[in-house]
């Protein structure tokens, strides 16, 4: 990460997913990187629950504690499954419950990291605060419909992000907050929906998001932006 200051304090949530752990082994591989710090609900350097505000406060708290201030910070949770049920395929198959409960993770939880975790980025230089999203969640990109529950929720996560940079941006004006689409990825959240799409590993796709996020400046926070850097639609 050549845009960070050396000796860079690094939060990666969510570091015991396929991506999510490949971003924190990349992160560590930096020389650049001063320390590193990995949240998740089991294994970690500390535990986060998303759903349980307390849990990211008290996470937030020994962040902190460990680290000061953070310059960068990605979080790579989310859920496309709901109880073992994939994405719907039609209106009919919308559940209350399981709709509420991909809200939840996809798009309250990562508000309450926003909510937590922002104020400790600096005021005076360069951060990155990114959460993982998806092109599916594009409302200009829907063309074919269904995954009501997974786009609606990813969609809003990226509302969520916009609203965000602009609050962020006011008290760190070099930041940069983002959403990022990581392209279909081998892990077991999209093994079940590969198809013929182009499959990264999770190594090459979190070197390719490490590489956007090293060339966003601050005029381009707010937005979600793929793993090839361009511009996801709204």
């Amino acid at each position: 990460m050549q845009s960070l200051g050396n000796g860079y304090n690094a939060v990666i949530i969510g570091s015991t997913g396929g991506i999510g752990n490949a971003i924190a082994a990349a992160v560590e591989s930096d020389p650049r990187c001063g320390r590193i710090w990995r949240l998740a609900r089991s294994g970690g350097d500390d535990h986060l629950d998303l759903l349980d505000e307390a849990s990211v406060e008290q996470a937030a708290s020994q962040t902190a504690e460990q680290l000061g201030e953070i310059d960068l910070l990605i979080d790579a949770t989310g859920t496309l499954h709901i109880d073992g049920q994939g994405p719907e395929k039609a209106l009919s198959q919308i559940e209350p419950a399981a709709m509420a409960q991909a809200f939840a993770v996809n798009a309250i939880g990562p508000a309450l990291l926003f909510k937590h975790f922002a104020p400790l980025l600096p005021r005076d230089r360069r951060a990155i605060f990114a959460t993982l999203a998806a092109r599916i969640g594009s409302i200009g990109d829907n063309r074919i419909g269904g995954w009501i529950s997974y786009r609606a929720s990813k969609a809003a996560l990226n509302q969520i992000v916009r609203t965000a940079s602009i609050e962020i941006g006011r008290r760190s004006p070099e930041a940069v907050c983002v959403s990022l689409h990581p392209g279909t990825v081998e892990t077991p959240l999209s093994r079940p929906f590969v198809g013929s799409r182009d499959v990264f590993s999770p190594d090459e796709s979190a070197a390719k998001l490490l590489s956007v996020l090293d060339g966003l400046t601050p005029e381009k926070t707010g937005w979600q932006f793929a793993y090839d850097g361009r511009r996801v639609p709204e």
